[in-house]
């Protein structure tokens, strides 16, 4: 009887401990206020503070997966990691494979950029031809008529910050930004530099979306995702790092 109650406690506990951890796949090319990188591993930011805290109310262990960002949807297809946040349906126009969109958690504007000027406010068709900033393998559907048409071009970088140290720089006169990189760069300059929005060119609707798999929990998942969001967990995360949601 004692061997098959220990037999039992055994199986007990493997089940418990097999409990998989929950994969994030992170974008390189994310930089702070999103992630902070340190030696290649994610360790602060709005976008890993919610990973994390979204994978502890599950109760599994976060695992980190950092990729290039042409690499991150065909690593969801592949079943190689369970979630990806910080994505919209539309920049996934063919996607394929079985995966559940949570609800929207962020309202995220894209902006167009300059350094200081007097000038409040530009219209991006009626700019010369001249370098933009951007981020490698971004999209930018309200540019990309002008790209195509040659009247604009993209000088791509390999993350945002480096976008913004370059128009600091003076490398162009003007780049595009999310709005929470902008608010997090400004953060470090006085008033009289700070960098500032002359167009808003859309603004984007975001969430997670997990893989559709027996083995990932995906319905915890989303509930969760809905309690931080309704909670005003995710807005408070925020707020620790720009000071507003």
């Amino acid at each position: 009887m004692r061997c098959a109650l220990g037999a039992l406690c055994l199986i007990s506990l493997s089940g418990v401990a097999a409990e998989a951890p929950l994969r994030f796949v992170v974008p390189d090319s994310w930089s702070m206020p999103m992630v902070q990188f340190e030696s290649g591993r994610p360790t602060q930011g709005i976008l890993y503070d919610v990973m994390l805290s979204l994978a502890t109310q599950v109760g599994v262990p976060a695992e980190f997966h950092v990729l290039p960002r042409a690499r991150v949807q065909g690593a969801m297809e592949h079943g190689e990691v369970d979630v990806r946040c910080y994505a919209a349906q539309s920049w996934l126009p063919n996607q394929s494979g079985d995966y559940i969109w949570s609800i929207p958690l962020w309202v995220q504007p894209d902006v167009l950029i300059s350094r200081p000027d007097p000038l409040t406010a530009v219209i991006p068709a009626n700019l010369p031809r001249q370098s933009i900033g951007t981020v490698r393998s971004y999209t930018y559907p309200t540019l990309q008529p002008l790209f195509d048409a040659d009247k604009l071009q993209r000088e791509d970088a390999r993350n945002q910050e480096q976008v913004l140290e370059k128009l600091m720089a003076g490398r162009y006169r003007y780049a595009v930004s999310n709005q929470w990189a902008l608010d997090w760069f400004n953060q470090r300059l006085l008033p009289e530099r700070h960098l500032q929005s002359v167009a808003l060119l859309q603004e984007q609707r975001v969430g997670c979306y997990v893989r559709n798999d027996p083995k990932v929990p995906v319905q915890r998942i989303l509930r969760t995702l809905v309690r931080m969001k309704m909670s005003g967990e995710i807005d408070d995360i925020i707020r620790l790092y720009i000071g507003q949601p």
